[in-house]
Parts: C-alpha cells; sequence; structure tokens
C-alpha cells in the first residue's frame, strides 16, 4: 500500500486532496488485503485510484457586458463497476484535478455503500456563479453542457448538484442536453419536481446526515433531543440539517459561510432558519447578515491566519460539518473535545483533516466519516433515477422512509464491517471496507477491464 501512495504521488505530482482521500481508505484495508490475497495478484488497487476516464475541456461563454470568459470544465469518471457513474457537479473557484477526483474517489464507496447500483464519479468547473446573473450562469451552464452532454447518460454517467449547482444550474444544464441529445431522459438528478425531480432530494444529504447521528446515538442509548449541535455551512445541506435537528428536539448554535461564522446562543429556531434560507437561497447574501437580524448574536470573521476556526470552540454535544473538505484541522478537534463534544457526523466531504480524524478515533468519541453519514443526497438521487426510469413520483412520505432505511442499513454494514475485521465501533474503517470490498469484487468478477 506503501508502494501505491508512493505511485499516486509520483503520477499525480500536487494532488494533495487526492492523495490524502487515497491515504485515508489505504490506511484502514489492510486486514481486508490480508485475508484476500487474490486482490493483490489482480492489482486491484492500482486499478481502483486510477479513474477509467478523465474529462477535461474548454467552457467558453460570454458575460452581460458582452466579454468573452473561459474557464475549465471537468469530468471524472472513476469507476462503473457496479452500475453508471454518479456524482455531482460543482461549480467553485477551487475547482482543480485534485479536488475533482478525491470527490470521486469517494464517490465511489460512498455509492457502494447505498446498496443502490450506482458507480462513483464527480465533476465541476472553476466558474464562480456568485455575483453572476441569472442569464450569465445560463450561458456558462449551455456551454459547459455543450462538451459534457457527449459522456453522460441515463445508464453512463448521471451528474447531480453540488456547491455552486442547485436546482437553478441543472434547469439550465438539462435544458441544453435535452436539445442537443432530442430526448428526456433522466441524465441529471436533483431536478425541480415539476418535470422529473424527486421530493425529499433537496433535504436529502442534512436529513440522512442526521439519520445517521441518530443511529450512531442509539448505539449508547441516547437521542437527539436536549443536545446542543454545531453546524457548519450556511447552505443547502447545513440548512437541511438544521431543519432536521431542530425537529428532532436538538439546539443548533451556530453557521457559517466563507466569510465567517456566527454562535446564536440561544439557538437557530423554525423562523430564524427560514431567515437564512431566505439570505442564502433567494437574496444570495452572506451569513454576518443573521446578526443585523438578530442583535446580540456573536460573528466572527474567518482568518485562517489563527490556525483554527472559531466555529469548533463553543460548548456543545455534537458537531456536524456541512460545509467544505478539511474544515476541521487538529486543533479544531482539540478544542471540540475540550469543549464537550463526543459526536462527529460529516455532512460536508473529507471536512477533516488527518490529524483531526486520529484525534477522534484516539479520544473512541463517536465519528462518522462523511462517505457513509452523508450518503443520503445520492441514495436520493438513486431513487429520483428509479422514479424517472418507471415514469412516476412517489410521494414525500415514501421517499423519506426509503432514506431513513438507506442510512439506517448503511449505519448497520458500517459497524458489522468494523466488527467483522476486528475494529468494533470504528466507523471510518467500517465504511471504506464495506464500500471496498463490495467495489472490487465486482471488478473481480468483470475481468480485467
Amino acid at each position: 500500500m506503501n508502494d501505491i501512495l508512493t505511485l499516486i504521488k509520483e503520477k499525480d505530482p500536487g494532488q494533495k486532496e487526492f492523495h490524502q482521500a487515497v491515504q485515508e481508505v489505504m490506511e484502514t484495508i489492510r486486514p481486508v488485503l490480508d485475508r484476500n490475497p487474490e486482490y493483490r495478484q489482480a492489482a486491484i488497487l492500482e486499478r481502483i485510484v486510477e479513474p477509467e476516464r478523465t474529462i477535461m475541456f474548454r467552457v467558453p461563454w460570454m458575460d452581460d457586458q458582452g466579454q468573452v470568459r473561459v474557464n475549465r470544465g471537468f469530468r471524472i469518471e472513476m469507476n462503473s463497476a457496479i452500475g453508471p457513474y454518479k456524482g455531482g457537479l460543482r461549480f467553485h473557484p477551487s475547482v482543480n484535478l485534485s479536488i475533482l477526483k478525491f470527490l470521486a474517489f469517494e464517490q465511489v464507496f460512498k455509492n457502494a455503500l447505498t446498496t443502490l447500483p450506482m458507480g462513483g464519479g464527480k465533476g465541476g468547473s472553476d466558474f464562480d456563479p456568485k455575483g453572476k446573473s441569472d442569464i450569465e450562469v445560463m450561458r456558462f451552464c449551455q456551454s459547459f453542457m455543450a462538451e459534457l452532454y457527449r459522456h453522460i447518460g441515463p445508464n453512463t454517467d448521471v451528474p447531480a448538484g453540488d456547491i455552486g449547482v442547485g436546482a437553478r444550474e441543472i434547469g439550465y444544464l438539462f435544458g441544453m442536453y435535452k436539445k442537443l441529445s432530442n430526448e428526456f431522459t433522466g441524465v441529471l438528478t436533483g431536478k425541480s419536481i415539476n418535470w422529473g425531480g424527486s421530493l425529499i432530494r433537496p433535504e436529502a444529504t442534512g436529513y440522512g446526515a442526521v439519520y445517521f447521528a441518530a443511529e450512531m446515538l442509539a448505539t449508547r442509548n441516547k437521542d437527539l433531543s436536549g443536545k446542543t449541535v454545531l453546524v457548519s455551512g450556511s447552505g443547502n445541506v447545513a440548512q437541511f440539517t438544521v431543519e432536521k435537528l431542530i425537529e428532532l428536539g436538538a439546539k443548533v448554535v451556530t453557521l457559517s459561510d466563507s466569510s465567517g461564522s456566527i454562535y446564536d446562543e440561544e439557538g437557530i429556531d423554525k423562523n430564524k432558519l427560514d431567515f437564512v434560507k431566505r439570505l442564502k437561497n433567494v437574496r444570495r447574501g452572506r451569513i454576518k447578515e443573521y446578526v443585523e437580524k438578530y442583535p446580540g448574536v456573536v460573528y466572527t470573521e474567518a482568518d485562517p491566519a489563527k490556525g483554527c476556526n472559531a466555529i469548533w470552540d463553543h460548548p456543545a454535544d455534537c458537531a456536524m460539518p456541512c460545509a467544505t473538505e478539511n474544515e476541521i484541522n487538529e486543533k479544531d478537534a482539540e478544542n471540540l473535545i475540550r469543549n464537550g463534544v463526543f459526536l462527529v457526523c460529516e455532512g460536508a466531504n473529507m471536512p477533516s483533516t488527518p490529524d483531526a480524524v486520529n484525534i477522534f478515533l484516539d479520544r473512541k468519541i463517536l465519528y462518522a466519516p462523511g462517505k457513509a453519514s452523508n450518503a443520503g443526497g445520492v441514495a436520493v438521487s438513486g431513487l429520483e433515477m428509479s422514479q424517472n426510469s418507471m415514469r412516476l413520483n412517489w410521494p414525500r412520505e415514501e421517499v423519506d422512509d426509503r432514506l431513513k432505511i438507506i442510512m439506517k442499513s448503511i449505519h448497520k454494514t458500517c459497524l458489522d464491517a468494523a466488527k467483522e475485521y476486528n475494529d468494533p465501533g470504528n466507523y471510518l474503517a467500517g465504511a471504506n471496507i464495506a464500500g471496498f470490498v463490495k467495489v472490487v469484487n465486482a471488478m473481480l468478477d468483470q475481468g480485467v477491464v
């Protein structure tokens, strides 16, 4: 496994996020390789870290001033052993090959854990929708899809939304795909409900993470009622994480965006959450405006030079990072535990650095990696694909019930795998092992392809 890490660092220098994601998996699957020597003989590790296909393309578009702009578009089709590639599109200035390869690699195991027949992929662009008009976003999405449509399809690759890609962007992307392909198919998920979307899809990642956290607490005869929770982010995942936490009786005291974070000691209730939804989804404002609406709330500007994030330095029982990768470092992890946090359930992808994860595992707190706890979004995307294939829509209650069942199943799968390989209670090891075994066994069944 050290050879594999050395190999990818030599082949892909500078892709630190991808290296981090691969190392995390490799460190937990050694017992599986020892028990299954055929995996090494079939070069499974060398194959699983290499994308089946990497697509990169130019995206020219015109802004409202008539100036032509150029961005880069990407799609990483990582692994299709158990189904069509499935994973979101991210529009953000930080997007590059390293981040998308890490996300695609994580997506392979996350999708396997859902039990649905979906492979793993990820894509996006370094385009920033913030500050752009609807017409500018439409022009960009149409140009992006003018190339991407050649590489996707309902039985090949089914993208969805991610950071910077919501219902607006999905609509523009789908419209262009439909025009170019001359067909109406379930090629994208996250669509509006009135033209092929699924109920509960916008809520799914946040709701699913809370359902997973509830299952974790149940192993210690606890529940979320009365618990104080730190939540980062203020976008889709954070909003619906907070919504479900409120519904289950928890008190959420924090939210954040790239500019800073707020701490509301009294708790964010439904009315306050509705304000945040209008602020972020309609006005596309900044979280510091929360303080103007609710005086007395503490706002702290983001300051990377401090080496820690203020949002993780408040008394609480649980933490649910829902913003972005590596937002919890070693110092943040120490602050969380010092302030009484005994559960960390990830709503974002890889939001904890390796040093932070090691602290959580060493202190034996309840820690859920994103590939398990935030799988609710892609799970309901899979349900949306099923509904599109059958040309029907399930009612809200049915989709929510199926989501609960899937998250409960993922939780059990992680615990069972960890126990089987003599690491009981380690959700990280359990998630990596369970996802890895399912994917590589499918790869072996299909030969050297």
